[in-house]
């Protein structure tokens, strides 16, 4: 049996908590109705024997404490919430105790923007992870020898496990599931949960916002300029001249600014748009395509799966209630 801690980290999301919880113990459930045995010792572990989580609006009370819990072989790190940098530093306890688990064996996996204490214990220095898109930059100024994976849900490396954003780390969860007491289990978790089973990429739900927390003007100038021309084709040559700067040397600052070169975010802020037209209005792929400065078919559907995951007339007919009706 394998035993499962999962942490109560100050400034924790409770649902987090909660759904890690509910999909171990409901495992072991459904494993017991079929005359096995149970896989998982869950535990809840926090600093103190009182965790206020939400602005203290709820108390989660842990079954022991992080001093008392010499072993484990599984840590769940819950996401956190509010300052990112704060709520790293209130967790700071815990980072010893993760390293010496690890090191002691244990498999350590971080649900959304739990990441950030993972990646806090160092451990991730050299390695990718996956967190929720909106706090990427965030993550990147944070913990720069991370390599932060955009859109992937789930990612693997050398027992550290990391979940993209929000509820997409039922995926982790899944895969945990899965791993330990069998494929059966996890899609029976995923019928009773109505929980989308093996999804890869977060990307469909990403909105895509451009770095501007730096202090290059001329580069933050060339993203307004690609912003409000989105029906423009736009060359890098062309940035580069409008903003009298060679282009080797634009495409390095461009690149360091904003964490894209200028070409994919030139198709970023397009496809950004494309996608804002295929939720909200009855056109046509086409229509939506030559809106955008695309002339090429192909091309355009390219760009749009490579970014988005699905195919334009997917994304459309998930996201648009129009044409889901239709």
């Amino acid at each position: 049996m394998k035993h499962v801690a999962i942490l109560i980290p100050n400034e924790a999301v409770l649902a987090s908590i909660v759904d890690a919880r509910t999909i171990f113990t409901g495992a072991n459930d459904f494993l017991q109705a079929m005359g096995r045995q149970p896989a998982f010792n869950v535990q809840m572990v926090g600093l103190t024997k009182e965790v206020k989580v939400h602005g203290g609006m709820f108390s989660v009370h842990p079954d022991v404490l992080l001093s008392e819990l010499q072993k484990s072989d599984m840590v769940i790190i819950p996401a956190i919430s509010g300052d990112l940098e704060n709520a790293v530093k209130v967790n700071q306890e815990f980072v010893p105790w993760i390293i010496n688990q690890y090191n002691n064996g244990a498999e350590v996996a971080s649900l959304c923007i739990g990441s950030f204490v993972l990646a806090s214990t160092g451990l991730l220095n050299g390695k990718e992870c996956s967190s929720h898109w909106i706090t990427a930059d965030k993550f990147r100024s944070m913990f720069p020898e991370v390599t932060l994976v955009d859109g992937r849900i789930v990612t693997e490396q050398q027992g550290l496990y990391s979940s993209g954003g929000a509820t997409s780390y039922w995926s982790l969860l899944l895969l945990l599931i899965e791993k330990y007491a069998g494929r059966d289990i996890a899609i029976m978790a995923a019928k009773i949960y109505a929980l989308e089973i093996d999804r890869k990429s977060q990307s469909p739900f990403a909105m895509f916002t451009g770095q501007k927390k730096h202090e290059d003007d001329p580069i933050k100038q060339a993203q307004e300029y690609i912003e409000n021309n989105v029906t423009e084709k736009i060359s890098v040559e062309d940035l580069s001249s409008m903003y009298a700067i060679g282009r080797r040397h634009f495409e390095r600052r461009f690149k360091k600014a904003t964490n894209n070169t200028p070409v994919e975010y030139i198709q970023r802020v397009k496809i950004e748009a494309a996608k804002k037209q295929l939720e909200s209005t009855p056109k046509n792929i086409n229509e939506v395509m030559y809106d955008v400065g695309y002339t090429d078919a192909k091309a355009f559907r390219t760009v749009f799966k490579k970014i988005t995951g699905i195919s334009p007339i997917d994304y459309r007919n998930k996201y648009n209630k129009e044409a889901a009706v239709a």
